[in-house]
């Protein structure tokens, strides 16, 4: 197993107020209408949002593809918590991973009345991870784009 591990880092900015752009993210019915890359569902039914510091914050993604329904669920506790400008949360990483959490930290600024939203998400087993990973949130991100407009 590797030592190193590797960060995302992003930033992307919405034409919405940061409250609007943070409840996105903390509204189970909103999270269903955009979160996951294309072709990528998140069931309202299998999404929890506990929104206060040591609550869960759990999305589970549905796709098909030649194997059938596929799930992966993102399973989190918020550890930081400042509506509107700040959500922390800390997942188990993927079973074979050679960590065993990683964060996700979403920090809101606010730009009069624009939203500029910067991620940093790891730790990662590879920059390949990463790549696949921006890739997605992306897509995702192009979907809130759209549910806020």
């Amino acid at each position: 197993m590797s030592t190193e591990h590797f960060t995302l880092t992003m930033s992307r900015e919405f034409d919405a107020p940061r409250e609007k752009v943070f409840d996105a993210w903390m509204e189970p019915d909103k999270l269903a209408q955009w979160f996951g890359p294309v072709e990528v569902e998140a069931p309202r039914e299998k999404i929890i949002v506990e929104p206060r510091v040591g609550g869960i914050w759990q999305v589970v993604m549905v796709w098909s593809d030649e194997d059938g329904e596929q799930e992966a669920p993102i399973e989190a506790v918020i550890t930081e918590l400042e509506t509107p400008a700040l959500l922390v949360a800390q997942a188990k990483a993927a079973p074979d991973a050679d960590h065993e959490f990683e964060e996700m930290r979403l920090e809101f600024e606010d730009l009069n009345g624009r939203t500029r939203m910067n991620v940093t998400q790891g730790p990662f087993e590879s920059q390949e991870w990463v790549d696949m990973t921006r890739d997605g949130w992306a897509t995702s991100f192009d979907k809130l784009d759209e549910l806020l407009a």
